[in-house]
């Protein structure tokens, strides 16, 4: 029986961070399913195609190759990595990732790479409509304050000219747009296991989420 670990959240909570760590801990394929659909909120933008062209962007999905590479998301044998990142891809992957034939299709393809590897998946949907079997779950959160700070951070580390209480505002309407969506909206699974990091180190954190899943190995091996 192969390994799935689960963790869900909003924007900017640590998911990701704390993920890929885990990943390597527990040697773990990591999947950023977040990534999945700022790629294809990328490849929409290059091409034109508007987040209400369910047609358009179906048949971008279909003819597009999605994989990871040592966490590294690869579409068509490019390395996006950095650019899905890009603050005009954050501002507008919420209306693209409401799409529902949109996460269908990702859905789809994430459900296969947990059927192939052992995995730790991140994103909005993984416990509850992904991976609801996964062995552990997680819900990671903070407060907006706090998530706002770490971007704001973040992309001032890597140059990019931006402001403080543009970005919060942005995490606000990002999280009503998750949680509010028709199809697989943002929410804590039922047996999930909630972790506020908002006061915590990424350490404490990770060893906290660590506990769980070693705890958790004997009921994989059974």
């Amino acid at each position: 029986m192969s390994i799935a670990i689960a963790v869900d959240g909003p924007a900017g909570a640590g998911k990701s961070t704390i993920a890929k760590i885990l990943s390597k801990k527990f040697n773990l394929n990591y999947i950023d399913t977040g990534s999945m659909y700022r790629g294809v909120t990328l490849l929409a933008q290059r091409n034109g195609i508007s987040a209400d062209d369910v047609e358009g962007l179906c048949s971008l999905i279909k003819s597009s190759q999605f994989y990871f590479f040592k966490d590294r998301l690869i579409i068509n044998e490019e390395d996006v990595s950095e650019e899905i990142r890009n603050p005009n891809i954050s501002n507008k992957v919420s209306f693209y990732a409401a799409v529902p034939e949109v996460r269908e299709l990702l859905v789809e393809i994430q459900k296969n790479i947990s059927k192939k590897y052992d995995v730790i998946m991140d994103g909005r949907d993984i416990g509850t409509v992904v991976l609801p079997q996964a062995n552990v779950k997680f819900y990671v959160t903070a407060s907006p304050e706090v998530r706002a700070q770490r971007r704001y951070k973040e992309l001032i580390g890597k140059k990019l000219d931006v402001e403080y209480d543009n970005i919060l505002q942005e995490i606000i309407k990002r999280d009503y747009i998750d949680s509010n969506r028709k199809a697989n909206p943002l929410k804590k699974a039922e047996d999930a296991i909630e972790i506020d990091t908002s006061s915590c180190t990424i350490e404490e954190v990770v060893e906290k989420m660590a506990y769980y899943i070693e705890n958790s190995i004997d009921v994989v091996g059974d």
